[in-house]
């Protein structure tokens, strides 16, 4: 089922509750689409509504992104913040609109994000804390560039992160996502962090190690 009528493109799987169900919203990574993330809804718990969204800016020939990527002569890489600031608070946005739209519990909002995706959880999770509860970041890392500057005024204690990356990740270094541990224990911030011996993706127990997690933190 989709819907186009709020800020971003999306799909998404009704729950076997008829109100006040707990809210799971995904977001994509790099040059992917809603579909993505979305194959993981039928083997997630039913009582979970279930959103997949689509970045906001097309690739050619196909995909989307939530930022641009952008290499430079000798191959660097650099990230359009004007944008990525932008899909963050479109994000932001997002969760408003479906909270007013669909029978979920806004007490009870997760955030899954893979690659792309896991950046901009971690940075909505962390400029707009009061939006959200538990964040599923696969693959990803704190991209400092578009937090608060004020990070150490606000109130993360509602906030509870489950993180992971592949060891041998040929897309985002390891080291990266290895930051972000002590990064949310100096805020105080509930985590865990675990990798798996694989590239950029999500093997098989990482997801079954999520799931788990998350569905302890919905019932």
């Amino acid at each position: 089922m989709t819907d186009t009528t709020l800020s971003l493109h999306h799909i998404i799987r009704e729950s076997n509750r008829k109100a006040n169900a707990p809210l799971l919203i995904m977001f994509h990574g790099y040059g992917s689409d809603e579909n993505d993330l979305f194959s993981f809804a039928s083997e997630l718990p039913e009582e979970l509504f279930i959103v997949s969204a689509r970045a906001p800016y097309p690739m050619h020939p196909y995909g989307n992104a939530w930022y641009a990527i952008n290499f430079d002569a000798d191959l660097g890489k650099w990230n359009d913040n004007e944008q990525a600031t932008a899909s963050r608070d479109l994000i932001a946005r997002f969760i408003d609109e479906v909270v007013n739209t669909y029978p979920v519990d806004k007490e009870s909002i997760s955030l899954l994000g893979f690659s792309q995706g896991a950046i901009l959880s971690y940075a909505v999770a962390l400029n707009y804390p009061e939006k959200v509860k538990n964040i599923i970041a696969l693959s990803g890392y704190i991209y400092p560039d578009i937090l608060p500057k004020n990070l150490n005024e606000k109130d993360y204690l509602n906030l509870d992160f489950y993180c992971s990356h592949g060891s041998v990740d040929q897309v985002i270094p390891v080291a990266w996502a290895r930051k972000t541990p002590p990064f949310l224990s100096d805020l105080k911030i509930k985590h865990i962090y675990s990798e798996f011996p694989v590239g950029h993706g999500v093997a098989p127990q990482n997801f079954y190690e999520f799931k788990d997690w998350l569905i302890k933190r919905i019932r």
